[in-house]
């Protein structure tokens, strides 16, 4: 197969730089599993943006660069609000249809926000955007979609990409291409407690990482404070917004515990409230309360999480929502450029993989779809088709193994392994000299296992891709020594 442009991944990143592609060339969308099944389709709070007269650019910038602790690049913050408000413009003209009142945008508020800037739809946003692009996609002559089909590695030759080996139908296909975009989403999956969809694996840090791609800040991974307390995987989320909307955190003895921690309350980043949640729950159990705001309000302000938590036996209009923190954004990965160009010639990252800069040390609430969507808008400008010949390229032997094999079983308690390993010693207390002394070694035993597998399948170098990754993230980790944002060392 061969095509201008070869996108991996079907979150908004994906979804949006196809549409944008489709306009100068013929592009392939490949997902692993189906459309639908991205962590933009999980994301239930919205899009931050400068959209009211009492927001301002300034305000917005000063408190993305506040969340992440300073560490953010700062022209690529002011890049991305900068652009705010016509990405959400290009959203409704696709026929996103965010809550009104009177005509109006709805707005809401999150940790770490000065201002009610977040457009919304109920409780379900990023499911309602994702099946808009899905149906634009879709009906997009010059896009062709392959759903189920996973890329084990880019083609690489002389630091130039042109294209990538997949599995599809259970074979190993080539599909050559101009340009090579990876928008795979986090890495949520190599922890135990995630948020993240099962296809979180973090297999575009890996796949970028054997290709010679340049990486940065990979220790700075974002827990969740408030995930449903319940023995599920993923974890489900209990959005911000709830928060935002006015829950109070509660702990064992029923005490709101947030007040003498920081102004914001409740509403103080992430990266912080994940910590006093984490020191509560020593002690016992912690909760969102948000009773007073009474059964009316909340079934229509959050139908999907009223919904979902009634089927657990709770009730958000008369009981407290028990919670933990769980591994939820990834504030590293792929070094780009404000265009989504690495260091590898042809090869484009954008998303969740993707470092930008804009989140520093710690993600600000909502930027996530907005940076998605900002940055895979831009990369119009550099696209281009290209004359190569790809017939002289040599292509390796890959090796296919039976789905059903020991090696796939084997498989599946090392990711458990990983799984455990990352948030033991990587998690959202970490101590650097367990990390180099026990939690490296660890996954370097597993990695030598994985190598003694000749061949491979999608389970094989799925986890073989989580245990690259949980290595870069554990050495990024060890390498920094003192606590910044979400990177909290004792």
């Amino acid at each position: 197969m061969q095509t201008n442009f070869l996108i991996i991944g079907s979150g908004i990143a994906g979804l949006n730089f196809a549409l944008n592609a489709s306009k100068k060339g013929k592009a392939i969308l490949i997902t692993k599993k189906n459309l639908i099944n991205s962590s933009t389709n999980l994301a239930q709070g919205g899009i931050a943006a400068v959209l009211s007269q009492t927001d301002s650019a300034k305000k917005h910038i000063e408190d993305t660069m506040k969340a992440g602790d300073f560490h953010n690049k700062k022209a690529a913050v002011e890049f991305m609000v900068k652009n705010s408000k016509k990405a959400v413009e290009n959203l409704i003209k696709l026929g996103v249809n965010f809550e009104r009142e009177n005509g109006k945008l709805m707005l809401t508020r999150e940790g770490g926000h000065s201002e009610k800037r977040i457009a919304y739809i109920g409780d379900h946003t990023g499911e309602e955007i994702e099946k808009t692009l899905i149906e634009k996609v879709k009906a997009n002559k010059n896009i062709k979609i392959y759903e189920n089909t996973f890329c084990l590695d880019l083609i690489i030759k002389g630091k130039k990409c042109f294209g990538a080996y997949v599995i599809k139908n259970n074979k190993i296909e080539n599909i050559f291409a101009d340009q090579t975009i990876l928008a795979t989403g986090g890495l949520g999956q190599i922890y135990s407690n995630t948020t993240n969809p099962e296809i979180a694996t973090g297999d575009g840090i890996a796949i970028a990482h054997r290709a010679g791609a340049k990486l940065k800040d990979l220790e700075f991974i974002q827990f969740h404070p408030s995930a449903f307390d319940k023995n599920i995987s993923p974890k489900f989320l209990i959005s911000e917004t709830v928060r935002g909307e006015g829950a109070y955190l509660l702990n064992s003895k029923k005490e709101r515990f947030m007040e003498n921690k920081h102004p914001l309350k409740e509403l103080a980043p992430r990266s912080i409230v994940a910590r006093e949640i984490f020191a509560q729950l020593k002690k016992g159990k912690v909760y969102l309360d948000i009773r007073h705001k009474g059964k009316e309000y909340l079934q229509k302000r959050f139908p999907q999480i009223y919904k979902k938590l009634l089927e657990y036996g709770i009730d958000m209009a008369k009981d407290l929502i028990p919670i933990i923190p769980a591994a939820h954004y990834s504030c590293g990965g792929i070094t780009t450029d404000l265009s989504g160009k690495t260091n590898i010639k042809n090869l484009f990252a954008f998303g969740e993989c993707s470092y930008t800069g804009v989140h520093g040390a710690n993600r600000l609430a909502s930027n996530s779809l907005l940076e998605g969507l900002v940055f895979s808008s831009q990369i119009i400008k550099n696209l281009k088709k290209s004359k190569e010949d790809f017939s002289k390229i040599k292509i390796k032997k890959i090796n296919m193994i039976d789905e059903n094999s020991k090696q796939t079983l084997m498989c599946k308690k090392l990711k458990k392994e990983i799984q455990n390993i990352m948030w033991e010693y990587c998690g959202i207390i970490r101590d650097r000299k367990k990390i180099q002394s026990i939690a490296i070694p660890a996954i370097k035993k597993i990695i030598q296992t994985l190598a003694q597998t000749k061949g491979t399948n999608t389970a094989i170098t799925e986890t073989k891709n989580m245990a690259q990754t949980a290595i870069l993230v554990l050495t990024s980790a060890y390498k920094r020594k003192k606590s910044l944002g979400c990177h909290y060392v004792i």
